[in-house]
């Protein structure tokens, strides 16, 4: 089994590469073009930093995402977003401006808010991973978070699962074959490799 790591310039591409070996993947390809990807059988797409960033970073790869959309899609590869990669796949991004997303999972990546001012942001470190609905590769368990602005969902069936940081924010989104997580799941130790297990294990 093939796993495209998109490589796009994310900044965590080797730590996420590391941890999906030690999760049980054999085959573990770094994807900058479209035929690799389009190989694949699991695509993941990390990220850190900045939504436009990422996003440019992502679009400016030949023929990724049209490969990713006809596998995802068409096809039906299950595909994983992890932190900014999750992000992505919302309708639009409110960093730094207002930026289009890949829009799969319809959203609004917006800052964090919260009503109480000694709850810092960024959400930085260990907190819960709460389901909000079953799903095959949620578990309840704590998770390593680092990120200033949140998944708002426009349809509150995408959302998987939630933390809490001056409210809830949503720590998992996800739709037929795609999943994505807010968390860190190559800084969340047994959690975080448990969770990329199941995403190996994965038959949506």
């Amino acid at each position: 089994m093939s796993i495209a790591l998109i490589d796009y310039g994310a900044g965590n591409l080797h730590s996420v590469h590391n941890a999906l070996v030690k999760a049980g993947a054999k085959d573990v390809v770094l994807a900058a073009d479209g035929d690799a990807v389009a190989r694949a059988d699991r695509i993941v797409l990390p990220g850190v930093g900045a939504f436009r960033a990422c996003r440019d970073g992502l679009y400016g790869l030949p023929g990724v995402v049209e490969a990713m959309t006809e596998a995802v899609h068409t096809r039906g590869v299950p595909f994983l977003g992890i932190c900014v990669g999750m992000q992505l796949l919302a309708d639009t991004g409110e960093e730094f401006g207002s930026h289009e997303g890949l829009g799969w999972i319809p959203g609004t990546v917006r800052l964090i808010a919260p009503a109480d001012p000694s709850i810092k942001v960024p959400h930085m470190g260990w907190n819960d991973v709460t389901p909000a609905t079953p799903h095959p590769l949620i578990e309840a368990g704590e998770a390593y978070y680092l990120h200033s602005y949140h998944f708002a969902a426009s349809d509150p069936a995408h959302i998987l699962a939630t933390t809490r940081h001056g409210g809830a924010l949503v720590s998992a989104v996800g739709r037929d074959t795609i999943i994505g997580v807010q968390f860190h799941p190559e800084k969340s130790q047994f959690y975080g490799l448990s969770f990329l297990s199941r995403f190996l294990d994965w038959k949506p």
